[in-house]
């Protein structure tokens, strides 16, 4: 047994009774697969006959799943379309046990990402979207209120999309109710996320907040006033191949990445942030919340596409 799988067990009977709210921008992942054997008569460009097709829950949606591969009880908040996309993500989301409570406004359609994959590539993405009215993000407060006093942690998944509108509101709401909140950012405007209790950028998120840096001390004195700034505990900054690094008043702790093969990349956020609010929700400290969800990372980017990561899976 390794030790991050020591340590999982550890919590394992209080993860089941953990609830953790996931508040954000969700969307449907559409996978069709096929084979490319010819170019087009048409247009100098490549036919792709497809021979099946997979959906998947994206963005909030598969942080939430993620949640409750692991264990945890999930309760999704957010907004979609009234339309066929929103109508599978209930049934795919219901089906890997999350609670959903979408709010439904006809006047969008639900984000959809296609994406054509031929023979292990991905040749072509096209994204569906349109932004939530903000009368109907507006409604979604009280929901989110009354769904404070039932939860342990919350965790909020910005993707840029428009589901969050309110961040700053629901974030004092939950700091005043003393239930813990985690951010996946998004953007160069992170001061909606202040008074957060942690925030799990990647570097490239990072890198367009605070600048460049030249070393590692630079980098740990940047990101240690971005976090004094915004008057969060702790940024989780992952790091492709280099692992993660935590910053907090405690100083500065980084584990390396775990040595698996990199499939793909798409959801592995995803994964930490839910990992992430799935055991401090149960009550681990940060540090022990880190190294697993370094783990479950290294387990989800050898998966295609959105996936989640079982507590068996940990090597």
């Amino acid at each position: 047994m390794s030790t991050t799988l020591a340590k999982f067990s550890a919590w394992r009977e209080r993860v089941a009774a953990a609830h953790v709210l996931v508040v954000g921008d969700v969307m449907l992942d559409r996978y069709w697969f096929g084979d490319v054997e010819r170019i087009s008569p048409e247009a100098p460009v490549a036919v792709a006959k497809i021979a099946r097709t997979e959906e998947r829950p994206g963005g909030a949606g598969n942080v939430a799943r993620n949640i409750a591969a692991l264990g945890a009880s999930a309760t999704l908040l957010s907004v979609i379309g009234d339309d066929e996309a929103g109508n599978a993500l209930e049934r795919l989301l219901e089906g890997e046990r999350v609670t959903t409570l979408f709010l439904r406004d006809a006047a969008i359609t639900t984000t959809v990402k296609l994406r054509v994959i031929a023979r292990q590539q991905q040749l072509l993405r096209i994204d569906f979207e349109q932004p939530p009215s903000h009368e109907l993000l507006s409604s979604k407060l009280a929901d989110y209120e009354r769904l404070l006093g039932e939860v342990d942690v919350v965790v909020m998944s910005d993707y840029g999309k428009g589901g969050l509108a309110h961040i700053a509101t629901m974030i004092d709401s939950a700091r005043a109710r003393g239930t813990q909140v985690l951010v996946d950012p998004k953007g160069e405007d992170w001061a909606k996320y202040r008074g957060a209790n942690l925030l799990t950028p990647n570097l490239g998120e990072l890198r367009q907040v605070i600048g460049r840096w030249h070393d590692e001390q630079e980098l740990a004195r940047k990101a240690q006033w971005l976090r004094s700034e915004l008057a969060v505990d702790a940024l989780l900054v992952t790091r492709s191949e280099e692992g993660m690094t935590l910053f907090s008043a405690e100083g500065v702790v980084s584990i390396p990445a775990q040595a698996r093969e990199v499939y793909d990349v798409s959801g592995a956020g995803d994964t930490v942030i839910a990992s992430l609010g799935t055991l401090i929700a149960a009550g681990a400290p940060v540090e022990d919340a880190m190294r697993i969800a370094n783990e479950a990372a290294g387990v989800v980017v050898g998966k295609l596409g959105t996936a989640v990561v079982h507590p068996s899976e940990f090597s």
